[in-house]
């Protein structure tokens, strides 16, 4: 084994304050107030996500759609909004959508794209066609000079009607008869009468006549001869008078026709000449061969409003030609995103809908521009993400789309779809753009361009003076009062506890704002001091304080057994945290080991209770390879020890445990007690490394404050890993406390460091033959476990088991064992 040598404990103290907590001097800032300096209206650091969004935004390529991922309060939307706004984004592409009814199919409403800002301008000048339709056109028609001309045309087919007719007419009543006609003017319903004292009778009259003798029956002898050949000259004459009559109605129509047109054409030709575009030209055409077609002739009274009817519904406009569009949508919904068709309701409740009703939605909003939209939103709305996915990997907007079922029930109208151009950014965190990524193969391919949003920046003169200007930025924007330079430095600071980590500040500038603006509520004048803030943390930290108030009042009590003072064996302080929505709570945790002979090996009661989560359970299988590592048997491992979280009653997890879990282990091997005025955390790795942590600060605190209150008596500290020295910054009366040596903070790199502070004895180094110092921990380790095996040895059932593992498993017991055990 060629593991280093455990520092002195001196050595592994941190003894300076500027250790113990990072300071930010005030003196560093070239202002007095935030009033002093320019704001800021981007966002803290962010320079990998500000390129990435700035690529995105100018290139409208296909599939260039962002994500912007990272935690809420690091300025992933005020970033978006502010390069949105500074970005000189504008196109020559802009376009106006309409729609207008359809003639061949009423229920497809037919889309008319114009350029931008003509949507108005057609909408009035197709209004002002119809209500010249409505009111004007039937007017002018009725008068000269259309009046005169059918006029004509009515008395010629009057002249041409009694010239066809007069011939048999002569005839008729030659022959006692006469023809009858009902209806002026539709020979049609002529029949042929006879004659009685010179007025016509019906048939079953005359023959009445007979019976009464007033006429002889050769009379009706002669007029039944006759009738049939008179018929058929009526037949004849009738066929003729309906060819009249239907050239005549073919004439009307044409004179009709092509009155209409030319009262038209003044309108028509300005809309063609204004709007010089296939889509309108052809509408228009639709409108002039409907309105000849079909509303001409029609009674007065069921002809519909043709403003309606000739009407444009304009679904997008621009008043902004140049700039591109930059939509937020905070709802989006299928209806919110897509558009949808509004109905109206008939007097007996069914309802109907037709191109006046289309509306459009976010996605037709930001054509040829941009949507913003929060992806747990989006995905949370039935339907929205995958109508959004469609849209922009077709390029085709339907604002209907075929899975909305529950719209078509009542809506049968189907919009044309529209082609759209949209560059979509998203917002989310880590986890959604893994899921999004894992579970639809077509998001990489449509949001090729990520934004990534880092928690934190460089803690230096720039990063610091970076929270000033964004501060004036947000005092401004806000109406707050300014902030002492003083001020800024104690919210750096904070900022340096948030992210924990060397040289590093939180660039989650959503706390530090919530902080800024309670410091200036707490402020007596109109600047904010470094007090003001310190008292805002304080009181932010106390409002959600309750569950570490109810640990200490259990320490008080008893219910919770900590133990600071003494020594005791097979138990250690490890250190845990709780978790206060934003903020974290630190606290002692007491753990327990047992140890008997046995082939149980390592009992995790966690585990076996089901309270464990994966990585606690890994850390804890990590603890028998560490421990194999440290003692390096020649014989197998013949005991069973169990180690526990004592009055842990809720799951617990994370590997932070499994040093001070390895030191429990190895004090109740050897029977060597703990200081319990000490308590640990740290994970190890299997050679014996200490590693890195999280919640640190907390984690000593909690400590810290259970100390307090059972008296600090000078011997008390906690032992993190070396990897976390750089991470402290500790509360003022934790630093204070350390100065006066009332309370000590230790970091080591390995176990063997670990082992020496929470005992007080030697871990022990070994030789080149494997061999510990006599006296050390590890030595007595070493015999404690073969003392086990050896007892493991007076029974022959577990002898027989452990030469079967042996022969399964030649790394468990070598030759000179295997003598031993024959």
């Amino acid at each position: 084994m060629n593991d280093p040598a455990p520092s002195s404990v001196d050595n592994l103290r941190i003894s300076k304050s500027t250790d113990l907590r990072w300071q930010c001097d005030p003196s560093m800032f070239d202002f007095e107030t935030t009033a002093d300096i320019d704001p800021s209206v981007g966002v803290l650091g962010q320079p990998t996500a500000k390129e990435a969004l700035e690529f995105g935004l100018q290139c409208m390529s296909p599939g260039q759609n962002i994500f912007v991922r990272g935690p809420r309060g690091t300025g992933r939307i005020r970033m978006v909004r502010h390069l949105l706004g500074t970005l000189n984004l504008q196109t020559d592409k802009l376009k106006d959508r309409c729609y207008v009814h359809n003639f061949d199919r009423p229920d497809r409403p037919r889309l008319i794209t114009l350029n931008a800002g003509q949507a108005p301008e057609f909408r009035a000048a197709m209004q002002a066609l119809g209500e010249y339709v409505n009111e004007g056109l039937s007017e002018a028609l009725d008068g000269e000079p259309y009046l005169s001309q059918r006029q004509a045309i009515q008395e010629r087919v009057q002249n041409e009607m009694r010239g066809l007719s007069k011939p048999l007419e002569t005839t008729l009543a030659e022959s006692g008869m006469t023809l009858v006609t009902p209806n002026q003017g539709s020979i049609l319903q002529a029949s042929i009468f006879p004659l009685f004292e010179g007025e016509p009778v019906p048939h079953e009259q005359f023959r009445l006549l007979l019976a009464q003798e007033k006429i002889t029956q050769q009379q009706f002898d002669a007029y039944e001869d006759q009738l049939p050949k008179f018929q058929k000259q009526l037949q004849e004459v009738s066929r003729k008078i309906n060819e009249v009559f239907r050239d005549a109605g073919r004439e009307m129509k044409t004179l009709i026709q092509n009155g209409a047109r030319k009262l038209l054409a003044n309108h028509i030709d300005s809309i063609n000449k204004s709007f010089d575009d296939p889509q309108v030209q052809h509408h228009i055409e639709q409108i002039v061969e409907d309105l000849t077609e079909n509303r001409l002739q029609a009674d007065g009274e069921n002809q519909p409003d043709f403003k309606e009817l000739y009407g444009v519904n304009i679904v997008l406009t621009h008043s902004d030609k140049v700039n591109r569009p930059k939509v937020e949508e905070s709802t989006p919904n299928l209806i919110n995103l897509l558009g949808t068709v509004e109905p109206e309701w008939e007097s007996d409740g069914r309802p109907t809908s037709d191109f006046r009703g289309v509306r459009g939605g976010a996605l037709l909003q930001a054509d040829e521009g941009y949507l913003i939209l929060d992806a747990n939103d989006l995905i949370s709305e039935p339907g929205a993400y995958r109508a959004m996915m469609r849209t922009l990997r077709t390029g085709l907007l339907e604002i209907v789309p075929p899975e909305v079922g529950w719209m078509r029930q009542q809506i049968v109208t189907q919009p044309e779809p529209i082609k759209v151009n949209v560059r979509v950014v998203l917002i989310g965190d880590a986890s959604t753009f893994y899921q999004l990524d894992y579970a639809d193969p077509d998001f990489r391919e449509l949001f090729k361009v990520l934004a990534d949003f880092d928690t934190e920046i460089t803690r230096d003169k720039n990063g610091i003076n970076q929270y000033a200007s964004v501060l004036a930025q947000l005092c401004v924007d806000e109406s707050l009062c300014c902030f002492h330079h003083t001020a800024v430095a104690a919210l750096a600071e904070h900022g340096a506890r948030i992210v924990a980590r060397p040289n590093k500040l939180t660039s989650k500038f959503g706390r530090i704002a919530d902080l800024a603006r309670e410091a200036c509520f707490l402020a007596s004048g109109e600047t904010v001091m470094a007090e003001d803030v310190k008292a805002a943390v304080r009181r932010t930290k106390a409002r959600a304080s309750l569950p570490s108030r109810k640990f200490q009042e259990m320490l008080e009590s008893g219910t919770i057994i900590v133990e600071t003072k003494g020594a005791v064996v097979g138990q250690i302080n490890g250190l845990a945290v709780m978790r206060s929505g934003p903020l974290t709570y630190g606290f002692p945790a007491r753990i327990t080991t047992t140890i008997s002979p046995g082939s149980a090996g390592l009992i995790n009661i966690e585990g076996q209770a089901s309270m464990s989560g994966s990585i606690h359970t890994k850390g804890f299988q990590i603890l028998g390879g560490l421990l194999r590592h440290l003692i390096a048997p020649d014989h197998p491992l013949a005991f069973s020890a169990s180690i526990a979280f004592e009055q842990s009653y809720g799951g617990i997890d994370g590997d932070s445990a499994s040093g001070a879990e390895i030191v429990c282990l190895l004090s109740a091997l050897t029977g060597i007690p703990i200081k319990q005025t000490m308590a640990m955390t740290g994970a190890i790795d299997q050679h014996g490394h200490v590693e890195a942590i999280g919640g640190v600060n907390e984690k000593i605190e909690g400590y810290f404050d259970a100390c307090e209150h059972f008296d600090l008596t000078g011997d008390q500290g906690v032992v993190i890993p070396r990897a976390n020295a750089g991470d402290l910054m500790l509360r003022a009366d934790v630093v204070e406390a350390c100065m006066e040596n009332k309370f000590h903070v230790y970091a080591v790199d390995r176990i063997e460091e670990a082992i020496e502070l929470m005992t007080g004895v030697k871990a022990g180094v070994a030789d080149s033959q494997g061999n510990y110092p006599a006296g050390s921990v590890l030595q007595i380790a070493v015999e404690k476990a073969h003392d086990f095996w050896r007892m493991s040895l007076s029974s022959p059932e577990k002898l027989a088991g452990l030469v079967e593992a042996a022969n399964d498993d030649p790394g468990q017991a070598n030759r000179k064992d295997e003598d031993k055990i024959a």
